[in-house]
């Protein structure tokens, strides 16, 4: 949420990085927050003004009673008084809470290195590591190898649970699961705590974590209660020290959260959404950091860096990209992308990296304090980024990693974790 002060002092600011969104809605919305602001500032000073006068007419009456003065005037008025102040108090409440709502859908204010682009096109490549396969066969797609190897099960699992699941079995489980430990054991060596997060939240910590409005359509509601499937694990850390003040000395709270992500990917049409790519259930490693904000900038380097040598420890051909305007999203100020190298010659995402600096703390007030005993003296920045999701970069495993026999190669660091086993192929 952005805060409200800085809106009051400098909306051209702010109005002018709300446009490089494009998005007229946006400006709408902000106008509707400088309106009513303004409506509910008047009402606060009034409304202290009348509750003020009520505790001054109690005094002039007794002055004026001693005085032998006409008090009939002042008797109107206190009985008049209660009536105002409460009909005040209501409106103060309804304005406030309208500008509440419309402050949180205005996004984040994007940092001065976003590119200015419409969509997921314009998004700039910084960089590029690994060698590109090159094969002397016609190179299959992951769902194809994994049927042909009988690892993975569609149609009974969509016999059960629909479209977008699957059975993964025997090998392709041990991959899921080796992929998770090594991310694990990687990250905590680089001073990450592990977390396994409650799978399921209420919709008000829901609302602070991110734009619930636009996030609903990819989630899962319980039935009949106030609770949600989560969508990523980023979710609950979020909210972990929701309503709290963090010691300074405590700063950076570095966290790993592993969990399934439940999510319904509404208005996936268009999109790259052949076999494990994109589902309804899938396993991911998450990193999160709560951090000072004067480190958040070197935290969301720090945090990159962690993603690529993960993935240059697979020995996965990936590129990174400083994701534009347009397509970066309401919570994060600036974010990476990055892009692993499939089969068919196209980089697509596994990952994503965010600075959402005070936004989504304001939200969920989250604070810290200089010291045991001091106020609180800001809110924390908090930066979220995928450690690793599993579906996506088993395809790119599979299909980087596939020989002529139409078997594949496992990452040597990830043979431990799998029995010693060296390739996935026909028993």
């Amino acid at each position: 949420m952005l805060d409200i002060k800085l809106i009051r002092e400098d909306s051209k600011t702010v109005r002018e990085n709300l446009e490089k969104r494009q998005n007229p809605e946006l400006i709408k919305r902000l106008d509707y927050v400088i309106k009513f602001d303004k409506a509910w500032r008047d009402v606060f000073q009034e409304l202290n003004s009348s509750r003020k006068r009520k505790n001054e007419i109690n005094l002039e009456i007794a002055k004026m009673k001693k005085e032998g003065q006409d008090i009939r005037d002042q008797i109107r008025e206190t009985q008049q008084l209660p009536k105002k102040i409460k009909e005040l108090e209501e409106k103060e409440i309804e304005l406030r809470e309208n500008v509440r709502k419309k402050l949180l859908g205005l996004p984040n204010l994007l940092h001065g290195t976003v590119p200015f682009g419409k969509d997921e096109k314009d998004n700039i490549e910084i960089r590029r590591w690994g060698k590109i396969p090159k094969f002397d066969f016609k190179p299959k797609n992951h769902q194809e190898i994994l049927e042909s190897l009988e690892l993975i099960d569609s149609e009974r699992a969509a016999k059960i649970s629909g479209m977008g699941f699957f059975f993964e079995i025997d090998e392709l489980a041990l991959l899921d699961l080796a992929l998770q430990r090594f991310t694990i054991d990687f990250l905590r060596k680089r001073g990450f705590a592990l977390v396994i997060p409650p799978y399921m939240m209420r919709r008000e910590p829901y609302e602070g974590v991110t734009d619930l409005e636009d996030f609903e359509n990819v989630m899962y509601k319980i039935e009949g209660e106030d609770l949600y499937l989560i969508a990523t694990s980023e979710h609950p850390m979020a909210a972990m020290f929701m309503d709290e003040v963090i010691e300074k000395d405590y700063l950076p709270i570095k966290l790993c959260g592993l969990s399934p992500c439940f999510r319904k990917e509404i208005g996936s049409h268009g999109k790259y959404t052949k076999g494990l790519f994109r589902m309804h259930q899938f396993h991911k490693v998450e990193q999160f950091i709560f951090c000072h904000p004067d480190d958040s900038w070197i935290m969301h380097e720090e945090l990159q860096k962690n993603t690529e040598d993960i993935f240059k420890e697979l020995g996965l051909a990936y590129r990174v990209v400083n994701v534009c305007t347009g397509d970066i999203g309401v919570i994060a100020s600036k974010k990476y992308d990055t892009d692993i190298w499939m089969a068919d010659g196209e980089f697509r995402e596994v990952g994503s990296n965010s600075n959402c600096t005070d936004f989504q703390a304001r939200r969920l007030n989250i604070k810290f304090k200089e010291k045991e005993g001091q106020p609180a003296a800001g809110f924390v920045h908090t930066l979220n980024n995928t450690g690793i999701a599993t579906s996506r970069v088993m395809i790119a495993i599979i299909e980087q990693n596939q020989q002529k026999d139409g078997s594949v190669v496992i990452p040597k660091v990830l043979r431990s974790y799998m029995d010693g086993i060296e390739k996935l192929g026909k028993k």
